[in-house]
């Protein structure tokens, strides 16, 4: 599988996700962008989930069904084309990091697939059951991690 190369202008991959972009502060998703997407994409997805929740891997952000053409989300806007899912905190769309005070950083893996047909998912997918929807069907991925700690 080829790589898309993903990127930030909020933050460097492995690097401190800035407050703005944190449910605690602006709740603002970040700028990404995005290289290396191959021809023959049926769509895009995005996904941020946080692995190191207390209660499991949590999710902070599902886009699908966003315009293989497209390479740039400016700092909270959709995706071109893309649907907003319900994060984990119970709402459609971006919902920023808040890991528990005193936690070491948490990761949060931002990624983006191109797959070769569009994804189908149960109504409010975990994040297993968006990699396991999309298994089979990744014809490229990039991923971006931040960090972020209260």
């Amino acid at each position: 599988m080829s790589g898309i190369e993903l990127r930030s202008t909020a933050f460097n991959d492995h690097a401190i996700i800035p407050e703005r972009y944190s449910k605690t502060g602006e709740n603002v998703s970040p700028e990404l962008e995005w290289s290396g997407v191959p021809d023959g994409a049926a769509e895009l997805l995005l996904i941020c989930e946080d692995p190191d929740a207390p209660s499991g891997t949590f999710l902070h952000w599902l886009e699908t069904g966003i315009d293989p053409h497209a390479r740039h989300i400016g700092p909270g806007e959709r995706p071109p084309g893309g649907t907003a899912w319900r994060n984990g905190f119970g709402e459609d769309g971006y919902g920023g990091p808040q890991p528990p005070v005193g936690d070491p950083p948490h990761r949060y893996f931002f990624r983006v697939y191109a797959l070769d047909e569009p994804v189908h998912l149960p109504g409010a997918p975990s994040p297993e059951e968006v990699h396991e929807a999309i298994r089979g069907h990744e014809l490229a991925s990039g991923t971006l991690v931040g960090l972020f700690g209260r």
